[in-house]
This record gives structure tokens, sequence and C-alpha cells, in this order.
């Protein structure tokens, strides 16, 4: 019996030891540009919707030409940078660095609260969006 009980034991630490790997980088590749139905979003619209919904989660961004933004967010000793493409259809956020965030290139893996703070970006976007 004891013997069952340690293998089930060492099975279950082998399951969480190894289901524990680094995920790969989210990014959100031309998400639709929703409005409500009479309307139609301008550039700068969806430029001041994006800015909106990045500020309100404290990513500090950074205009680098029409349809493209560039976004930092420093948490302590972490640091990711995004560059968000977007148009008056639909819009990106991609992967472009980090620091302390165990990104690995040849993976294309990092840290789990990296795709957290995306995915949690990408729906204030779509709040922002909503909002027009």
């Amino acid at each position: 019996m004891r013997k069952l009980v340690m293998l089930a034991m060492a099975f279950a630490l082998s399951i969480a030891f190894f289901g524990c790997g680094t995920p790969p980088v989210y990014n959100v590749n031309n998400n639709a540009v929703v409005v409500a139905a009479d309307k139609k979003a301008t550039m700068a619209d969806v430029e001041k919707a994006i800015m909106r919904a990045a500020g309100g989660l404290g990513w500090i961004i950074k205009k680098e030409k029409d349809g493209l933004l560039k976004g930092t967010l420093i948490l302590r000793t972490h640091t990711a940078v995004v560059a968000i493409t977007y148009n008056t259809e639909a819009y990106s956020i991609n992967y472009e660095s980090s620091v302390n965030l165990d990104y690995n290139a040849a993976n294309n893996t990092i840290h789990s609260n990296y795709n957290g703070w995306i995915q949690n970006l990408n729906k204030a976007i779509q709040v922002q969006l909503s909002l027009l």
C-alpha cells in the first residue's frame, strides 16, 4: 500500500514539475475593430481607444507613426515592449522585447505573466472600441 502511495505522489509531482513549462508568446493578430453598428471608426478613434485602454493598465504608449504604437509596461524588475499596429478595420499586438521575463527566442516562450498582460490589454482595447 505504501509503495502505491509513493508511486502516486511521484507521478503527481512529475506532472506538476513537467507541466509548468513556460508558455508560447501570446500575440493578438488582426483583431477586428468593432464599434456600434451605426458608426465607422476613424484612425484617430482607434488610436485614442488603444491609448486609453493601455494607459488605464499602466502601459506607456508612444506613437511611432500612423498605424503603429509602441507599448511599454514596467512592473517591478520586469519590462515588456510590444508593437501595436492598427487601422480602421483591425489591430494587432506583437511582442518586441522584454527584460526579466525569461523570453526564449528559439522556442518562442515567455513568462506566463506576459501573456496575461497582453490578454488584459486586448480586452481593455475591445472595451474602449465598443465605447466609440
